[in-house]
């Protein structure tokens, strides 16, 4: 087994992940392996179906792979009680959906302050972060607003800024391009290019979008549940 290098925040060792049981299997997962680094900007291809959103899921303790070792900011987590994993994602892990995935029943600014909530920071200290996040993701002014009162875009920035307001060791985004138009998604990702570089959050995504190619300083293309290929740029964010 090879050594998880101190610089290592994901390390994936032929993760294998199964659906179904009996004669009805389906093998989402088919033996990956993947180190991603601190501060990397990793962009994740490949079709429906090739296993991303699975993969993503498996990195972020929210499902559990059927074989193979999962090692997340030194931890191995298929080793963690359920109750241990929720605390490491709370406290290490930041997640932006496709689907926004933003309370209703909270506004912008609750909805951003939420993990820093759970983690048990102060309400002062929770306000001046939360509000001088906001501003810097182009949300002032809009902290009290509902989501249903908020366009796509802006509920997107909101989802974003309650990823990355505990900054957090690593953020997983799964197509969250996909519900906004090409404008909105380009001041997306330009602003989660800019929270990479200014406070070394390593990010992957997951999409269908070539777009956002051009961002990533790494490409991982998922074909039929495996790595089919890997590819660095040297473009600077």
């Amino acid at each position: 087994m090879s050594t998880v290098k101190s610089n290592e925040i994901v390390v994936l060792q032929n993760i294998k992940k199964n659906y179904g049981q009996g004669k009805v299997v389906t093998e989402a997962l088919r033996g990956v392996d993947l180190k991603l680094a601190k501060g990397d900007f990793t962009v994740m291809m490949g079709p429906s179906g090739s296993g991303k959103s699975t993969l993503l899921n498996i990195i972020g303790g929210l499902d559990r792979a059927t074989s193979g070792k999962a090692i997340i900011n030194g931890q191995d987590i298929g080793i963690l009680s359920n109750k241990a994993l929720s605390l490491m994602r709370r406290n290490n892990i930041g997640f932006v959906f496709q689907n926004y995935n933003l309370i209703p029943v909270l506004t912008a600014f609750e909805n951003a302050e939420y993990v820093l909530m759970l983690q048990g920071i102060s309400s002062i200290q929770r306000r001046e972060k939360v509000m001088k996040l906001l501003q810097e993701i182009g949300l002032d002014g809009l902290e009290n607003r509902f989501p249903r009162e908020l366009s796509g875009g802006q509920q997107q920035r909101v989802a974003i800024a309650r990823a990355v307001a505990s900054e957090p060791q690593l953020v997983l985004a799964d197509e969250i391009t996909a519900n906004v138009d090409s404008e909105t998604a380009q001041s997306l990702l330009e602003l989660m290019a800019t929270l990479n570089k200014n406070k070394n959050i390593t990010f992957l995504f997951s999409t269908h979008d070539p777009a956002v190619i051009k961002f990533s300083k790494k490409t991982i293309v998922l074909k039929d549940g495996n790595i089919s290929d890997e590819n660095f740029s040297s473009i600077e964010i």
